[in-house]
């Protein structure tokens, strides 16, 4: 007991403690007032996407390549840390200064608070739930602050009436027991709120009630053998569930298909305007289409194939009739994401399309939900709008989409690559005859051939899977004789334009990731 009434290192710690309570009070508070405004309202949500929009491209990559589609819950791993961090220094200068403290409390509301109404969607009103959060958090750092011993190693600190019974123990129990229920109604607050606005929103039971309507142009047939015979390689049509997703909502909007409307407005004769009645009534199509994300590695499984139903957006387009001098369509989401496609790409017959279906189903929510740009040929970041609501026909020297303003290139035709699935990347394999399987994509010109080097050897030729259309990915597989040791496993494909995947090594930034992938297993 001496040591801690003569050593800062005990109040200190308390005070440290009560920096981080009175932020989970900021943030439950904000979370349960939170579930009757819009969810990006909430500050992790608001802070995060703050961030997220004032990542340099480098850090964008760096992220995604380390953690994947893990890389938002890597982010609020992060913001969490760096919160409670904060919290903690602003708990000892409210114990040394409380003036000091307020300010630097109200300092971080006014930050959270310029993030939510920064957000695109959200109006003034929705900032609220961070106010209110904010000040609860001052009270509780308050009533925390009163219940820690005052120590003469702080002089600067208010003073103290003495307990009742004299002494400083009874304070310190007084402090870790109002610091433990204020944290417990914290979690409460925060937990009501996120079943709260769950129970508020029926979004999902819409989606899942919807019923799609037969489309007037079915995809054609998948051919018998598109999946490689190598057990472990992907699956040609990969399940909604293992779809990859990147994208910059930290919140899935949740959008009344009764209120979704989609402009298409700018440089063109006709002002369009569809509801998404007029999208199931329209003429629709469907297709086996394979997307990929820009900041896939090399090797990477940020790919995936999926059979989509949607209105042509070329059809969209004809009735809008863009203006001569025209050669780009800003796309852009409701929560303020955007995307330049080229116009002539939306208008080719390669079925670029309003999506409303995948897989046979209504898009999932973190998916676009209810409508979003599928366009083949096209990585992502230029082209898979999702919860799209805008569409402005422009010109690419007058408008800047979200990433190109990041440094990204204005156009991004998919690169040809190759992919090994199996086997891993140093995996153990028995000598003998073992078989090698993976993936290769071009999309809009397809693949006509995939080549295996072991080693320095020569180039052998793999076998090729069925193909389904040129705007699928085709698979391999390949028979190998190993031998023990340990040796190396590359791989290229061969579009259908006659052009070998280069091996030259690139970064994702600014318009895709190449090379060959070697992958290094050893032969026991």
């Amino acid at each position: 007991m001496k040591k801690l009434r003569n050593s800062p290192k005990g109040p200190t710690a308390m005070a440290a403690l009560a920096g981080a309570v009175a932020a989970a009070v900021v943030l439950a508070v904000a979370e349960l007032l939170g579930a009757f405004f819009t969810a990006r309202a909430t500050p992790l949500i608001a802070l995060g996407s703050t961030f997220i929009d004032f990542t340099p491209p480098w850090l964008k990559d760096f992220a995604i390549a380390t953690f994947g589609t893990n890389d938002k819950a890597a982010l609020f791993a992060g913001m969490g840390l760096t919160i409670a961090v904060l919290a903690c220094v602003l708990g000892v200068v409210a114990y040394r200064r409380w003036a000091l403290g307020v300010l630097g409390v109200l300092a971080m509301g006014a930050v959270i608070v310029a993030s939510v109404v920064t957000r695109a969607g959200v109006a003034p009103a929705d900032a609220l739930p961070s106010v209110a959060g904010t000040f609860a958090g001052l009270a509780a750092l308050r009533l925390l602050m009163n219940r820690m011993p005052r120590q003469a190693a702080w002089p600067e600190a208010p003073a103290k009436a003495a307990e009742p019974d004299g002494h400083p123990g009874t304070s310190r129990r007084r402090f870790f027991a109002a610091a433990g229920i204020t944290a417990a109604a914290a979690g409460l607050a925060a937990t009501g709120g996120r079943l709260l606005g769950a129970a508020r929103s029926n979004i999902l039971q819409a989606r899942d009630a919807l019923k799609l309507p037969a489309p007037a142009k079915a995809a054609p047939a998948v051919p018998a053998g598109v999946q490689s015979p190598v057990p472990g390689v992907a699956p040609w049509l990969t399940p909604n569930g293992e779809f990859y997703r990147i994208d910059t909502a930290l919140s899935i909007p949740e959008i009344d298909v009764d209120s979704w409307e989609l402009r298409v407005h700018g440089l063109v004769e006709e002002e369009v305007r569809l509801t998404f009645q007029d999208l199931l009534d329209a003429d629709l199509i469907e297709s086996h289409v394979t997307l990929t994300c820009v900041s896939n590695p090399v090797g990477g499984n940020l790919a995936g194939n999926a059979k989509w139903l949607g209105l042509p957006l070329r059809e969209v387009l004809k009735r809008a009739r863009p203006k001569d001098g025209a050669d780009m369509v800003l796309s852009t989401s409701v929560d303020g994401f955007s995307a330049s496609t080229p116009l002539e790409v939306l208008q080719d017959d390669r079925d670029a399309m309003l999506a409303i279906g995948m897989n046979g189903e209504p898009l999932p929510l973190e998916h676009g939900y209810p409508v979003r740009m599928v366009v083949p040929g096209l990585y992502g970041f230029v082209s898979a709008t999702k919860w799209v609501v805008d569409l402005e026909v422009t010109r690419f020297a007058d408008s800047k989409a979200y990433w190109t303003e990041r440094g990204w290139s204005e156009r991004g035709p998919i690169k040809t690559m190759a992919r090994v699935d199996v086997p891993k990347s140093f995996a153990k394999v028995p000598a003998g005859r073992v078989a090698v399987g993976g993936t290769a994509w071009a999309q809009t010109r397809g693949i006509t051939k995939v080549e295996i080097q072991v080693d320095d050897g020569d180039w052998a030729a793999a076998d090729l899977s069925a193909e389904a259309s040129l705007v699928t990915w085709r698979q391999w597989s390949y028979q190998w004789d190993a031998t023990p040791g340990p040796h190396y496993i590359k791989v290229r494909a061969t579009d259908g334009s006659g052009e070998v995947q280069t091996d030259r090594r690139a970064d994702p930034v600014p318009d895709g990731a190449s090379g060959w992938q070697s992958v290094m297993v050893t032969v026991e």
